[in-house]
């Protein structure tokens, strides 16, 4: 489903579950990692990216209403937590997006210190006002902390799809790169700046973005996806 590996300073988080959707357990192991990557002293990185034609697609819709929606609150704020924590990661974090990054799944790759796409294949997409669903407040918030504001309006309000070359054009990602050249370049990118990670990193993240943390904290409504 997930897997960790370590090419020198650089932790490689590779999603390989079909459509990378963050079911339970997918959301436990993604957690399991970050708490590996924690746990570990000195210079540190962490690149994440998936496979085939799909970064990660977001939430597991079916997963969360097979009860009847009863766990949907308590799924969402597990979602929230992964969200934080690759938001404040005491190291730095390159998201190597292979592919389709849909809802929640571009807001994770949104909430790494650095954005690398594909630049051939796969989307950038905020679905939501295709669904006719509300974002959570905290999805928004990091949304916004995160991407220029014109660009973040149009995401949100229209439910554009950006292939990489203008998910860069637009700020949603630093740089768009063929697929060869793509986890490389994440690698290097991340090993450059391993010895930067310090808890302290994890302290200056969260003052950077305390209004992103707040509104993940803001009680669930049953309809926020």
């Amino acid at each position: 489903m997930i897997d960790l590996a370590r090419e020198g300073d650089v932790f490689v988080l590779r999603m390989d579950s079909g459509e990378n959707r963050f079911s339970p357990e997918f959301v436990a192991r993604y957690s399991s990692c970050l708490d590996e990557v924690e746990q570990v002293d000195g210079p540190k990185a962490l690149v994440t990216t998936g496979t085939g034609k799909f970064y990660s697609n977001g939430l597991d819709l079916e997963n969360m209403m097979a009860d009847g929606g009863a766990g949907a609150n308590r799924y969402i704020a597990s979602v929230l937590e992964l969200l934080r924590r690759t938001l404040v990661l005491p190291c730095v974090s390159v998201a190597a997006v292979n592919g389709h990054a849909f809802g929640a799944g571009g807001q994770i790759a949104v909430a790494h210190d650095i954005r690398l796409m594909r630049s051939d294949r796969g989307f950038f997409c905020m679905p939501e006002i295709d669904m006719h669903a509300p974002l959570h407040p905290g999805m928004v918030a990091l949304l916004k902390a995160r991407i220029p504001s014109v660009g973040v309006h149009e995401v949100l309000v229209t439910g554009r799809r950006y292939g990489g070359e203008l998910a860069a054009e637009k700020g949603i990602v630093d740089r768009a790169l063929p697929e060869a050249d793509l986890l490389p370049a994440a690698i290097e990118q991340a090993a450059a700046l391993a010895d930067k990670a310090h808890p302290v990193m994890s302290r200056i993240k969260a003052d950077l973005y305390p209004k992103v943390i707040e509104a993940m904290a803001l009680p669930l409504g049953s309809a926020a996806i």
